[in-house]
């Protein structure tokens, strides 16, 4: 695994569309070694989710995970999860601001709108193995995935 270098503010590549990854495509060596090296490059930066976009690659794969991170000491814990092709329905319209940072922005903190507590999200999305699934989010869990698609413009 290797540490991947993270794209900053400006950077061309962060306004880019990122692509559908061929869901033949997502066991290949290639793309489960790019999911190992985000994994390992967001926890290196005591990241709370990382998009391949922030790491130069233009697919729609995003990481997301926050265990004892020092970014965000008060924020409840989220089990890893590998987002491919992700897509977010809105099960209401509530929302509530949150503070969030970025990896791409490093050292900066914005109050930003998302889907409020207590909505659900149903990403529909296929993990590491091809299979859809969805699967219902809280608040935070859902918090921190739209913020790692907030990378897929």
């Amino acid at each position: 695994m290797a540490i991947l270098k993270v794209a900053r503010l400006g950077h061309p590549v962060l306004r880019q569309v990122a692509e559908p990854v061929d869901p033949r495509s997502i066991r290949s060596p290639a793309t489960q070694r790019l999911i190992d090296d985000m994994i390992e490059t967001m926890r290196e930066y005591d990241g709370a989710g990382l998009a391949a976009t922030q790491v130069h690659t233009l697919q729609q794969i995003a990481v997301i995970e926050v265990l004892a991170n020092p970014r965000y000491p008060d924020a409840p814990p989220v089990p890893l999860m590998v987002l491919v092709n992700p897509v977010i329905t809105p099960l209401t319209d509530a929302t509530e601001e949150g503070w969030e940072g970025c990896l791409s922005v490093p050292d900066m903190r914005e109050g930003l709108l998302r889907a409020g507590h207590p909505a659900r999200d149903r990403p529909s999305e296929r993990d590491r193995v091809p299979r859809p699934h969805a699967q219902s989010l809280h608040a935070r869990p859902r918090r921190r995935v739209e913020q790692a698609l907030a990378r897929h413009p």
